[in-house]
């Protein structure tokens, strides 16, 4: 079973690769463990680890959303969303256009 940090690394890198994997102009930085998309519009989703409650924190224009570690993703447990349907609908949003990512987590 990994760890809660494994768990955020490998996370924050499979969504580089959907990033990468959409052709879309989104682009993106990790420093120190944050996770930075930047969208032509100038806006941005900032994803980082909350180590203190083991969630994974999204931050977008349209709010926060904290997700917890459920089975082989993450989700907001009171809502059933899952990361990748909350994250295609943010960058969507954010790009103005539709956006589909396919986030694969091992």
């Amino acid at each position: 079973m990994k760890s809660f940090d494994e768990n955020i690394d490998d996370t924050l890198l499979a969504i580089e690769e959907a990033i990468d994997e959409t052709g879309e102009d989104i682009d993106y930085d990790t420093i120190s463990g944050i996770l930075t998309l930047v969208f032509p519009n100038d806006t941005k989703i900032i994803i980082n680890r909350q180590s203190a409650t083991e969630q994974l924190w999204i931050a977008a224009k349209s709010g926060g959303f904290h997700l917890d570690w459920a089975g082989n993703t993450w989700k907001i447990l009171q809502e059933d969303i899952d990361l990748t349907s909350l994250l295609s609908d943010l960058c969507s949003q954010q790009l103005g256009e539709p956006v589909t990512l396919d986030i694969v987590l091992d």
